[in-house]
């Protein structure tokens, strides 16, 4: 939101705050605004608290070296877990997704995040995700399953395809998550029994 689509009598710090709030996803000028004037009644030492919890995110927090997904260290907890199955690796879009499969208790496997989609609209291409580091993970030849679970949009679609076709060339069979997750739907936000079965009822992509 430009400074201009403020109020003249807005100071420059706050409208600066206002903006910035705008920038996030799902975040519109009235929530926006609510948000800054919340935080201009907050007491100091919390305020200072919220920055210093920002902080601490933007300095601590890292991609794990092996499946790309949040991490305080090299790797990440789910990656170091002996009880894990290696031989699965289930391919997501965005961290949000991991935690959202999580939840569903019936995945054991391994995760890698690509940490978005093919989307030329958006000049999001193939080299633009992590797709060379999941290339990489398969070479060993311990691996021999990857479901692919991104979203059943337009996008995600063509990200699996593009997989499939990338993948094609080795021993590895390919899945991906059944329909029982609702097309135009994000992963992030289905239900656990939703979840569930569409990962009990995957599909080989042929």
């Amino acid at each position: 939101m430009a400074q201009s689509d403020t109020a003249p009598s807005v100071t420059p710090p706050v409208a600066r705050l206002i903006e910035a709030f705008h920038r996030l996803p799902g975040i519109g000028p009235k929530s926006a605004q609510r948000l800054t004037y919340h935080l201009i009644r907050m007491p100091k030492e919390e305020a200072e608290e919220f920055a210093g919890a920002i902080a601490e995110l933007k300095d601590r927090v890292v991609l794990c070296d092996t499946c790309a997904n949040i991490s305080e260290s090299a790797e990440c907890q789910i990656c170091t877990d002996l009880q894990r199955d290696k031989t699965r690796i289930c391919v997501v879009e965005e961290p949000l997704d991991v935690i959202a499969i999580e939840r569903a208790r019936v995945y054991s496997g391994k995760y890698h995040i690509l940490h978005g989609v093919i989307s030329p609209v958006n000049g999001i291409g193939p080299n633009d995700l992590k797709l060379r580091e999941l290339l990489e993970r398969l070479r060993d030849g311990s691996v021999t399953e990857v479901i692919v679970a991104t979203n059943p949009n337009l996008e995600g679609e063509a990200t699996a395809m593009y997989i499939q076709q990338l993948i094609g060339p080795l021993d590895v069979k390919v899945t991906r998550l059944a329909r029982g997750l609702p097309s135009g739907s994000d992963i992030e936000y289905a239900d656990d029994s939703t979840l569930a079965h569409a990962l009990e009822s995957r599909a080989e992509i042929s």
